[in-house]
């Protein structure tokens, strides 16, 4: 016999004067609540709006005298969430869209959806599966403002990368050479040379003098470097004559470059912001001793963790959380081990990242990746067998505020007879530049 295992929250569970659960919308939410000691639900639709939001919210605490309310909905973050989480009152369990699809289509089979019933489902699942609902318990301000600075920087990256290819195109339609000359398009030397010579016939007719202090003034190379673009530039033949192709790509090149201009300047701004936030934390030395994590991956690493120890009992819970830990499905005589596919999507992106920039700085990490190469693994499949164990390290690492000590470790490794504690490396690796990041690969997959 299998006993169901609830969930786990830092403090015990007050005694709640109401049940009260919202069906967010983009324009209006639709609410139902059941007060304690009565079965009768009421409900009503709030429009979506901070006056009026927190008209209501203030409306439910005096009704009930501030004593604690439960408060169910559709997010995990966002105005809604941010708007009633000053509240001390409300103690809110956010639930995930698709889990709530699935509980109507146990009672509505037939696809129907009405945002009242929704609203009535969320209560019903309050009342009586909060043991399966996790508590939304926040981190500390520092770490919170942290983990939205890290996720838009890696926005923002990946908006840089979608320009780059966006120029890219555009430059292969009119003027292909800078693609050649030049590794990067979404460097500043690639955008000031094309808004000041924004086609191959302006920069074939420049002074050859300013050309030269220009490339000079963005360290293109060498001075045999420097030559070697003159010497092209004067050889290059255009791709088209057509002024109609050359017109159009022209301005449409200088409005890519003035964006990539304006993304760069602003990651600019986002990673100095971070780095003096993840310096500040209380555990940076944990985070920033870890091998291959570096200015980038060390903050998010650091807020993909967070700061409440109470959150996680065991690394295993960590790990599944992450989404690295693989998942099980077993049916009869059918079991298969798949890819975790409900999870934080950034977290695991963050785990996996490191995982695999840790190869190259970590002696045992990279003798635990060739083992697993070995075995017949697939790149991905090895690196995330990585990530799945390095975080039962730093999950103690964590759990213990101690910086991670590679020698303490690689001992550890010795006095219980792991292969990985003096395995030799037999898996030739390099560094790839992949859509503006750096990736780890094997030499010859």
């Amino acid at each position: 016999m299998q006993v169901r295992e609830t969930r786990k929250h830092s403090e015990a569970e007050p005694e709640y004067a109401a049940l009260v659960a919202i069906d967010w919308g983009d324009q209006k939410h639709v609410w139902a609540l059941q007060a304690a000691g009565s079965d009768r639900i009421e409900q009503g639709e709030l429009e979506h709006s901070p006056e009026t939001v927190a008209a209501w919210a203030s409306g439910l605490v005096e009704r009930f005298g501030g004593r604690p309310v439960a408060v169910c909905l559709e997010q995990s973050r966002g105005p809604l969430i941010y708007g009633l989480g000053h509240y001390e009152a409300f103690v809110l369990y956010p639930v995930h869209p698709s889990s709530l699809a699935k509980y109507r289509q146990t009672w509505h089979t037939s696809g129907a959806k009405d945002d009242p019933d929704d609203a009535a489902l969320l209560l019903e699942m309050l009342d009586k599966h909060r043991d399966r609902l996790r508590r939304l318990e926040p981190d500390s301000d520092q770490t919170r403002t942290l983990r939205l600075l890290v996720e838009q920087r890696r926005k923002l990256v990946n908006e840089k990368t979608r320009q780059s290819n966006r120029l890219k195109a555009q430059l292969k339609q009119y003027f292909p050479q800078p693609l050649k000359w030049f590794t990067r398009v979404d460097t500043a030397l690639v955008g000031e040379l094309l808004e000041r010579w924004p086609t191959l016939e302006k920069l074939q007719q420049a002074d050859q003098r300013k050309l030269r202090s220009f490339l000079r003034q963005h360290r293109a190379g060498g001075a045999g470097r420097i030559e070697s673009l003159c010497e092209q530039i004067r050889a290059a033949v255009p791709a088209t004559r057509d002024r109609a192709v050359i017109r159009a790509g022209e301005l449409s090149a200088g409005c890519l470059v003035r964006l990539l201009a304006t993304l760069r300047e602003s990651i600019a701004e986002f990673e100095h912001q971070i780095d003096q936030l993840a310096q500040a934390h209380p555990d940076f030395a944990v985070f920033d001793s870890l091998p291959g994590a570096g200015k980038a991956l060390a903050p998010r690493l650091m807020v993909a963790f967070g700061d409440r120890r109470e959150r996680f009992g065991a690394a295993a819970e960590m790990q599944a959380f992450s989404g690295i830990a693989p998942v099980l499905e077993r049916s009869g005589r059918q079991c298969r081990v798949h890819y975790r596919w409900a999870c934080p999507k950034f977290v695991r992106q963050s785990l996996h990242e490191w995982a695999g920039h840790s190869i190259a700085q970590c002696q045992w990490a990279r003798a635990y990746y060739d083992r697993q190469r070995l075995k017949g693994k697939p790149h991905h499949i090895a690196v995330r067998a990585l990530a799945y164990k390095w975080i039962r390290i730093l999950f103690r690492c964590w759990k213990d505020r101690v910086p991670y000590d590679e020698q303490i470790y690689c001992r550890s490794l010795s006095q219980h007879g792991s292969p990985l504690a003096n395995a030799p490396a037999v898996v030739e690796l390099q560094f790839k530049s992949a859509a503006g990041f750096w990736k780890i690969s094997p030499a010859n997959p």
